[in-house]
């Protein structure tokens, strides 16, 4: 089974379910029942990366972090914090998160140096943005796994000269808008997935609700379970060491009637 990653967003404008956990005890209640439901990791961010997402100070995003973090961990949970700034991985760190989640791939000056001296693992993820929000513009149309596989190969090379041991990384190829703005490229990462064992790390998979699904479907977001739970068990079937979603409890339940069944990773 892979290891199942619930989204607790500590945001105002998160494109699913922004608004819904700002209150700490609200999202510490939403972190607990995802555990319940199955999930190993619970991935707190506090700052949106959707095209039309707000800017976050650093200093905002540790306050809302802060109170939900303490108590997550203290209850004995995995936490993940998904941030780009590295003032945020040094609190997030110092607090005790056991990983951190980085839509940039550590490219922000600074971010190898905050997380140096971590045994945390670190989730790096593919992007063809410049920055840390995923754009809307159509990317260039060239193969889009030879992209990503020569992106890593890269990065695991130069983050292993600046003193990052390989062994902390997982790799995260991306999907939705952080690959174009149409289902095409997010499609092809889903059904070559296994090329990313070339790597020799681990796969992060994150679909849930994305907007490749609702140019797939043509879904408003609330409409995207049943689209998302069939990417989330093909990306199991594939290969996929953590798969990133918002419905835990669908994701365990698909998992465990596939394992019945017979219907068990390729």
């Amino acid at each position: 089974m892979p290891s199942i990653v619930g989204i607790l967003n500590l945001t105002r404008d998160s494109f699913s379910d922004g608004g819904a956990y700002l209150d700490p005890a609200a999202a510490c209640e939403h972190a607990q029942r995802m555990t319940a439901d199955g999930a190993a990791w619970i991935d707190v961010g506090a700052e949106s990366t959707h095209p039309d997402s707000e800017d976050v100070p650093a200093a905002e995003e540790i306050r809302r972090l802060t109170p939900v973090l303490e108590r997550l961990l203290a209850e004995g949970l995995r936490v993940s914090v998904d941030t780009w700034k590295p003032a945020v991985m040094r609190h997030a760190l110092a607090v005790g998160a056991q990983a951190i989640n980085d839509v940039t791939a550590l490219r922000e000056p600074e971010a190898v140096e905050a997380v140096r001296a971590s045994p945390a693992m670190l989730v790096l993820m593919h992007s063809r943005a410049g920055g840390a929000r995923a754009e809307r513009a159509a990317g260039a149309g060239d193969d889009v796994m030879e992209r990503i596989l020569a992106f890593f190969a890269r990065r695991l090379a130069d983050l292993e000269s600046q003193g990052i041991d390989p062994a902390r990384v997982v790799v995260d190829p991306g999907m939705g808008f952080f690959l174009g703005p149409d289902a095409g490229p997010s499609l092809r990462v889903l059904r070559e997935l296994p090329r990313l064992r070339e790597l020799g790390r681990p796969i992060y998979v994150s679909t849930s609700r994305k907007s490749f699904l609702g140019s797939l479907l043509g879904r408003p977001v609330d409409e995207r379970g049943a689209g998302t739970l069939a990417t989330e068990l093909h990306a199991w079937r594939s290969g996929a060491d953590y798969v990133r979603t918002h419905d835990v409890r669908a994701l365990a339940d698909g998992v465990k009637v596939m394992e019945a069944v017979g219907g068990g990773r390729a």
